[in-house]
């Protein structure tokens, strides 16, 4: 039985195994950042802070057990441009809803978008699977042995639920950083979208990482201002 599972998962310890999992584990960490970020975008969404821990914990263990499905079964579902395509309508979506919102800059930072952690959790659980149809891909390029892409995507997922924590805090330290966030979200979208249109068009990761992190350097150049109460005059003063 466990021979039988061996051959599937392709586990075959090699000299070779240790540095290609390091290779995934750094991929994942890199290719998270903008993941991270739209996860956490999307958290904020709650109305307090335990809300927002308990939607990104239970999100992201359904997010877990997505992407390792997807894993499971990459090789059927990369014959299927239709779930490409469903995940850069979905990502598009999401955009669209945040910057066609009809509330004011102040309440779309502070006000809650969802009335239940039961509304925030397949959200958080679906962006992440939509994200993942790109990342897995990366990794099943650089890896056939799936034991090591399981092993790369159990470590990402970990690293992703710590930078979307990081994330959370410096989403109320940082004006345009959700805009930020929504913003790599459209471009990882179109991203998939132009995959189903024509795979020669599709933008190289390394020009994608850098304009990713160009649009969070623009995330995390303006502090969220604390108006000063304007003092007036005293009435002595005015009457010298």
């Amino acid at each position: 039985m466990l021979d039988q599972i061996f051959d599937y998962l392709n586990f075959h310890f090699s000299v070779e195994a240790p540095i290609v999992l390091l290779i995934l584990i750094f991929l994942e960490a890199v290719l998270s950042a903008d993941n991270a970020i739209a996860l956490a975008a999307i958290a904020q969404g709650l109305e307090d802070k335990e809300l927002e821990r308990k939607a990104l914990n239970f999100g992201l263990v359904v997010a877990y057990v997505l992407r390792i499905t997807l894993i499971l079964t990459a090789t059927w579902v990369q014959q299927f441009w239709q779930f490409e395509l469903l995940g850069a309508a979905y990502l598009l979506w999401l955009v669209f809803q945040h910057f066609t919102s009809q509330q004011s800059e102040d309440e779309k930072h502070h006000e809650p978008r969802f009335s239940s952690l039961l509304q925030a959790i397949p959200v958080i659980a679906f962006t992440d699977l939509a994200f993942s149809l790109d990342s897995v891909t990366t990794a099943i390029a650089v890896s056939q042995e799936k034991w090591l892409v399981l092993t790369g995507a159990t470590v990402g997922i970990i690293t992703l639920r710590f930078m979307a924590g990081l994330f959370i805090r410096w989403l109320d330290e940082y004006e345009n950083l959700e805009d930020a966030g929504y913003i790599t979200v459209a471009l990882v979208g179109l991203r998939l979208l132009l995959k189903v249109v024509n795979d020669d068009l599709v933008p190289p990761e390394w020009i994608m990482i850098p304009a990713i992190f160009l649009i969070l350097g623009w995330g995390f150049s303006k502090r969220v201002g604390t108006q000063l109460p304007q003092v007036e005059p005293e009435k002595s003063e005015i009457s010298k």
